[in-house]
């Protein structure tokens, strides 16, 4: 049922050593919230609560070393094992009885379905946009430019990090102040720059998969969510594309040619999630 007013809570999980920070907004069935990196649990939605106001609730959480959650604990690191062990703890602990829609952005989405590939019956459905890896190791050209904007953000911060940032950016004109000024506000709010700094290293450097055929074994309703590369190079369309149709129910929505991503209209995403998970499939699943 929709409610009117909804009002967030915020909340702490420990996944062994590792504390995640995050809230809560909402009532009904779950919708858990995976951002990407260098970002905060708020750069899914873009702080829409939308989908609260239909009836679901809101998961969202900062993962390792972003945000407000703790740095990787000793011994640990940022590859997509130790985030996929954080999001099942967090499950475990906001929603265990449950089956829940993940819904990720970039490597949110890419924790989500490595996640998804081992637990498939207790995933309602995925929302996967701006997914940007083939399963394949990445090449020397982009395991640099990541590099790079490590050597940034430790040398000088965030100003040090907007700069290797910018010097890289291709993008057309349009859309080059929108992007800076995102990416600059997200920055701001990591209360562990060194830890995003070796995030910024080791992500790129793991896998959520190995190749597009595991999924191909992936029978979960799946909602992909593509960019046109004009305004978002750094989520190629063309990588989206591939895995709709590798997925067995996957799909494909994005926005039209010329105008702002999808990914980033936290509003109008959630009402095209909200028509997604409203599906009988996916409300079978959801329960």
């Amino acid at each position: 049922m929709a409610v009117e007013q909804v009002h967030p809570s915020r909340f702490e999980v420990s996944a062994g050593k590792q504390r995640l920070s995050g809230e809560q907004v909402g009532e009904g069935p779950p919708v858990v919230l995976l951002h990407g990196l260098t970002a905060t649990r708020r750069y899914v939605l873009h702080g829409s609560v939308a989908l609260a106001r239909s009836g679901y609730r809101l998961i969202s959480y900062d993962a390792r070393g972003h945000g407000e959650s703790s740095p990787a604990p000793e011994g640990q690191g940022y590859g997509y094992e130790h985030l996929t062990a954080d999001l099942r703890a967090l499950l475990g602990d906001r929603c265990p009885d449950e089956r829940p829609v993940l819904a990720g952005h970039s490597m949110g989405c890419h924790t989500a379905v490595a996640h998804a590939l081992d637990h498939a019956d207790r995933v309602a459905a995925l929302v996967l946009a701006g997914p940007v890896t083939l399963g394949l190791p990445a090449t020397d050209e982009t395991l640099a430019y990541w590099d790079r904007l490590a050597d940034g953000l430790e040398g000088d911060g965030v100003e040090g990090f907007m700069d290797a940032y910018e010097a890289q950016l291709e993008v057309v004109p349009g859309w080059r102040d929108t992007a800076l000024r995102i990416t600059r506000e997200r920055m701001e709010l990591h209360r562990h720059p060194e830890a995003v700094a070796r995030a910024l290293r080791e992500v790129p450097r793991s896998l959520p998969f190995e190749g597009l055929e595991e999924l191909e074994t992936l029978g979960v309703p799946a909602l992909v969510v593509a960019s046109y590369d004009e305004a978002d190079p750094g989520h190629p369309y063309a990588i989206a594309e591939a895995w709709a149709e590798r997925l067995p129910e996957g799909r494909l929505v994005s926005e039209e040619p010329g105008k702002s991503p999808l990914a980033w209209q936290g509003g109008r995403l959630s009402r095209v999630i909200a028509g997604f998970l409203e599906e009988p499939t996916v409300r079978e699943r959801l329960g």
